[in-house]
């Protein structure tokens, strides 16, 4: 659950912003770490999707990481509250409204790219996802 700042009050994953002199795997470790508490000893880059919001022009760049292999247990930071769900129990509905399309790639191991656009209220107005053999 993201407790503050872009996307709070909704179960998302963990990462943020890649810092200077950062590789992009390198953030998402870092992140992880920050924000949950725990050691991403490897991991597999499945997905990047691009977003748009058309409310405030931003664009984002969303690069989709899984891993199986990690240490230490989930805890409580100051931005995230992990909590483990069963798969047929996502709640999608306190979730962005993207996470249904790509999710079930997602926990299915496929790679994956899109684009999704939003308008007013987090609508979606426009969709691309497609399942790719590398990212």
């Amino acid at each position: 659950m993201k407790k503050r700042g872009f996307g709070a009050g909704r179960w998302n994953g963990f990462g943020g912003k890649v810092g200077k002199d950062e590789m992009i795997e390198e953030a998402a470790v870092r992140e992880t770490r920050e924000e949950a508490g725990i050691e991403i000893l490897d991991s597999e880059k499945i997905g990047v999707i691009d977003f748009e919001f058309q409310t405030n022009g931003e664009r984002i760049e969303v690069n989709i990481f899984k891993s199986k292999n990690f240490s230490g247990e989930p805890s409580e930071s100051e931005e995230m509250r992990p909590q483990w769900f069963d798969v047929d129990k996502i709640p999608f509905e306190k979730m962005w409204p993207d996470d249904r399309f790509w999710m079930p790639l997602f926990l299915a191991g496929k790679k994956f790219t899109g684009r999704f656009v939003f308008g007013e209220k987090d609508v979606i107005s426009e969709k691309e996802l497609r399942e790719v053999e590398k990212i």
